[in-house]
């Protein structure tokens, strides 16, 4: 169990901002020790109609959705978003689509084509929206997302999702942490002592210095109260300002090639 969470937080997910009318909501834990990479999944709910960001692979679609009935009918799901094509994102789209029967599914344009190849029905096809690479904005009841491009990072065709009502920067990818099983927690406290569940995935599968910067100097531009990654804990308030700083600084990926190749 995660340390600073409640069982039924655990079971049943945490509400990260609710307004009354507008609910981000992490979907817990999902993580069955079988070797699978942990994941987080989050439901925005703007009124009556939801939004889900990454809902994940094959394997832990159904304890995402039973999760999902828990707080909304599958009929008012209206729209599905993808960050990139790994399989811990996207192999369960095809489950998805055919339970989220209203729902429109966005991904990168460059992954449009390969989607098919995880079994998704003819039909649901054409609820599959290809993002230019600049992102896009999506209208929802209570306002809107901003898909904000973070190609490389570690995707060639990347985004994370921004929610300026509650604040809430979904951030895939980025800013994951790998715990081990004896050292699980829901948020960053101390950020110096985190960096070591971060360093070993942000060297390896973020492309460069220079997408890191970018994607850190557009974050800056915006009202960021807590990012949320697809992996391992949160960060909120003078934590996520520790996390950009870290990461615009960080050598990784091609900086290191040399490294990487061992010559």
């Amino acid at each position: 169990m995660l340390k600073d969470l409640t069982p039924d937080e655990m079971e049943f997910g945490k509400a990260l901002y609710d307004d009354g009318t507008h609910k981000f909501i992490w979907l817990g834990w999902s993580y069955k020790k079988g070797g699978e990479v942990q994941t987080n999944q989050y439901l925005i709910i703007s009124r009556d109609k939801g939004i889900l960001l990454d809902p994940g692979g094959i394997i832990n679609f159904p304890h995402v959705n039973s999760i999902v009935a828990s707080y909304i009918s599958p009929e008012k799901v209206e729209v599905i978003i993808y960050s990139h094509q790994d399989p811990d994102v996207i192999s369960g789209i095809g489950l998805a689509l055919s339970t989220y029967k209203n729902a429109k599914a966005y991904i990168s344009r460059l992954w449009l084509r390969f989607a098919p190849h995880f079994g998704i029905d003819v039909e649901d096809l054409r609820r599959i929206v290809p993002v230019e690479d600049r992102g896009t904005r999506i209208n929802i009841p209570t306002g809107y997302l901003e898909l904000i491009p973070a190609h490389f990072l570690h995707s060639a065709g990347n985004f994370s999702v921004y929610d300026p009502q509650s604040k809430i920067l979904f951030s895939g990818d980025i800013g994951a942490s790998v715990m081990p099983d004896d050292n699980f927690y829901f948020e960053v406290k101390d950020f110096r002592s985190h960096i070591r569940y971060m360093e070993g995935f942000h060297k390896r599968y973020m492309k460069s210095q220079v997408a890191t910067k970018k994607w850190v100097s557009m974050v800056r531009r915006l009202k960021v109260d807590i990012i949320a990654p697809q992996h391992g804990a949160i960060m909120r308030g003078k934590v996520a300002e520790e996390f950009l700083s870290w990461l615009e600084n960080l050598r990784c990926g091609v900086d290191l090639i040399d490294e990487i190749y061992g010559m």
